[in-house]
């Protein structure tokens, strides 16, 4: 399921918390964003006819949950990475973010730490 970076900002909303309204949907987005309210409900809509969050009548309003979990879009969307830009390998990925400097000591110290750990589970 493709999400776009925008439904992706109401998504975190939602994953956050759940369920909500449109309404406080919008609320959360208030500071964060500078998206009108009908921005905010095109968005949800797209959503919901995706199947990434389903609706549920409470009175006059609709209450939003998540369909599409969020470590499932995670994997997804890494993995998408990893395939068009690294040719689905991890190493390269790790070597552009050294080579631009990105990578701090904590970073490093919890890669070597993650090397060791699946090293060791390796037979």
């Amino acid at each position: 399921m493709q999400i776009s970076e925008a439904e992706s900002v109401v998504m975190d909303v939602l994953w956050q918390r759940h369920p909500l309204g449109a309404d406080e949907v919008v609320s959360a987005l208030a500071n964060a964003q500078d998206w009108q309210e009908a921005t905010i409900k095109t968005l949800l809509n797209r959503l919901l006819n995706k199947g990434a969050i389903s609706a549920q009548k409470d009175g006059r309003r609709f209450l939003y949950s998540p369909e599409l979990k969020r470590e499932d879009w995670v994997q997804a969307e890494s993995r998408g990475l990893l395939d068009r830009l690294f040719d689905g390998r991890v190493a390269p990925l790790v070597a552009h973010f050294s080579e631009q400097r990105k990578l701090s000591r904590k970073d490093i110290a919890e890669l070597r730490k993650l090397i060791e750990e699946i090293d060791d589970g390796q037979p």
